[in-house]
């Protein structure tokens, strides 16, 4: 027993490796996900590697997969979450664009980075774009709205959010949460109740001035 834990500690873990790979990618790029240098970031021989990964590209397809899983996943997720309101809806799915354990920014822009040179990448973001939208425009129609506004309604918040991504934009907390109630209100056409805010603030720690 004592040899067997030795010998696991001594190889890492699958996911300890994952986790390796996704700071590398994050901090800089794909080109940096290495199995050597990956090895001496875990202070493990470069052998251990393959205890639980048949190559390099087995790896990055594990780094998609958690990106998949993760980022297209809770978007999926929250466009379905129960809701009184189209506007409450909304407000569940911005749970997303706050809460880093729903959807990684830097993970996402990290992949749609790695997709500027990689065709096989650049299918995967296209379709979890797709599988996004597709969500969200469900959602709207969830709420009674035409398909053809739905799939406006939808392309525009999703397109606005992945170009604050794709610009790395930046905002205080509190002037985020300022502007919620008007995003809300342009991209639903309802405008939010307080207590709909109320719950949405709360679950994020913010208290209006």
């Amino acid at each position: 027993m004592d040899q067997a834990l030795s010998d696991t500690g001594w190889r890492g873990s699958q996911e300890g490796w994952l986790e390796a790979a996704y700071h590398s990618l994050l901090d800089s790029g794909v080109d940096s996900v290495k199995i050597l240098p990956l090895a001496k970031r875990l202070n493990l021989s470069r052998t251990s590697f393959y205890w639980f990964f048949k190559d390099r590209e087995e790896l990055l397809a594990g780094l998609v997969a958690r990106w998949r899983d993760k980022n297209t996943g809770n978007i999926v997720k929250q466009s379905e979450a129960y809701a009184e309101s189209l506007a409450e809806a909304m407000l569940n799915v911005f749970d997303c664009w706050l809460n880093n354990d729903l959807f990684d920014a830097r993970f996402e822009f990290a992949v749609r980075s790695w997709a500027l040179q990689s065709d096989e990448i650049l299918a995967e973001v296209r379709q979890a774009d797709q599988l996004r939208l597709e969500a969200l425009k469900r959602m709207f129609i969830r709420f009674g709205l035409p398909e053809a506004t739905s799939d406006v309604r939808a392309r525009t918040t999703y397109l606005v959010q992945i170009g604050y991504i794709s610009m790395q934009a930046k905002e205080e907390l509190a002037v985020r949460m300022k502007r919620i109630p008007e995003y809300i209100a342009i991209y639903t056409g309802e405008v939010p109740q307080q207590r709909e805010l109320d719950r949405f603030f709360s679950r994020h720690g913010y208290r209006p001035g």
